[in-house]
């Protein structure tokens, strides 16, 4: 799923301090699933921006909405009865959903209130770490489902680098904390699942063009379309 983390409070204050009324719009996708933009987070910052404009005597009428997804047509119509009595909008989904949100309302600014960081998997509670780059092709089913893209902090698609020592990458000193080196866990999966021969083989070039084109990706399926 897309991972992303809230912005601070001021940051977000800055961008809307000018106006009279403001909706603050979550996300129950993703980014309700990594605790960033879901109905919770949508009422802390809410009452955070409420208090601070308090304190300040500044009148700003501040709504709250958390909708299924941002970045589907079908829910944020939702909107559309009630969008033109804001002056600005808070999204915090991902930033695709903040594009699409813009949109279908251009006529309304909407701020980002959360970064998009990755796609990536929840290891724990408070713990999110990423395991793809969405690079449009796929090769996990050469490397036993370890992504050497993501994985690597290199990106090598043929590994270990000399950098690799007792499993773990070289940038593990740089950012203070044990970082695994992605060939390694790639050997170690292979050899548990006996496929070391394919480990032995070296990997084609990648064909990056299936993720920078030169423009926005699409994937069109003519047998999914009306």
């Amino acid at each position: 799923m897309i991972m992303a983390k809230p912005k601070k409070a001021e940051e977000i204050i800055s961008r809307v301090k000018d106006f009279s009324r403001v909706l603050v719009a979550g996300c129950k996708g993703c980014v309700a699933i990594c605790e960033a933009g879901g109905q919770k987070e949508v009422e802390v910052l809410a009452s955070a921006m409420r208090i601070h404009f308090s304190q300040i005597g500044k009148r700003i009428e501040i709504d709250e909405v958390s909708l299924s997804r941002q970045c589907d047509k079908e829910y944020l119509q939702e909107l559309a009865d009630s969008i033109d009595s804001y002056d600005a909008v808070i999204s915090l989904a991902c930033g695709a959903g903040v594009q699409f949100l813009t949109e279908m309302y251009g006529e309304k600014p909407v701020f980002p209130g959360v970064d998009t960081c990755f796609i990536g998997v929840t290891e724990e509670q408070g713990v999110w770490s990423e395991r793809c780059q969405a690079c449009g092709n796929c090769m996990l089913g050469e490397t036993g489902g370890i992504c050497p893209i993501t994985r690597c902090s290199k990106r090598m698609l043929n590994g270990p680098c000399g950098g690799s020592e007792n499993g773990k990458c070289e940038i593990s000193l740089l950012v203070g904390r044990d970082v695994a080196c992605g060939w390694h866990l790639i050997y170690e999966r292979l050899k548990k699942l006996g496929e070391l021969e394919r480990f032995r083989r070296p990997s084609e070039d990648k064909d990056w063009t299936a993720s920078r084109d030169g423009g926005p990706r699409q994937i069109i399926r003519k047998d999914v379309r009306p």
